[in-house]
């Protein structure tokens, strides 16, 4: 890839802890900017490939249950709010990696900007049909849940971008799993 490359974060990627976790590096101003993404809905639909979870719900112990993480859906009808974030290709492979069952996707006609940023390419991540199976056999099965810290991670990052965007994510549908409190394990 030549050229800036900008990463569109909609859900632990708008936390810049979290992505100064992956990349290696914290984010300045220059490189972030809030954007919007047409087409596409937020979804709680991703079922992680690599990250179980043990956890107790409505008196149920659920050992090596599957961990839910958003995820987008394609939709006329919505945009999904969140930033862009300029990254190197280094720090790209880094994200793929981190990322790694979703498909990264270039949305760049589908992005507006807030400010004067101008992005040359944005790409994004969707979940891969299998990660979404996995989330709707498990979430059927009993069997899923969304990390707590991963829900507070989430939420305190749009609350953090001010004006509206806490309440444009909130307008997220809801989970169909629970949200809740769990030890995390690493499947091979």
């Amino acid at each position: 890839m030549s050229g800036d490359v900008w990463i569109f974060g909609y859900g632990s990627l708008v936390s810049p802890s979290s992505m100064a976790t992956t990349i290696g590096r914290t984010v300045g101003a220059d490189d972030v900017a809030i954007a919007h993404l047409d087409g596409y809905g937020r979804r709680w639909n991703y079922g992680s490939l690599h990250l179980r979870g043990d956890w107790r719900h409505d008196g149920v112990d659920v050992v090596q249950g599957l961990v839910v993480s958003l995820g987008l859906a394609a939709s006329d009808s919505e945009s999904c709010n969140g930033v862009i974030v300029r990254v190197t290709a280094a720090e790209l492979a880094q994200l793929d990696w981190r990322e790694r069952d979703y498909e990264r996707m270039d949305v760049t006609d589908q992005m507006r900007v807030d400010g004067d940023t101008d992005p040359r390419r944005v790409m994004t991540y969707v979940p891969r049909p299998s990660a979404i199976e996995r989330y709707e056999a498990a979430r059927d099965g009993g069997r899923a849940g969304i990390r707590q810290s991963y829900w507070e991670v989430v939420s305190g990052a749009f609350r953090d971008l001010g004006g509206d965007h806490h309440d444009r994510y909130t307008t997220t549908p809801a989970p169909d799993v629970p949200v809740v409190a769990m030890t995390l394990s690493t499947l091979a």
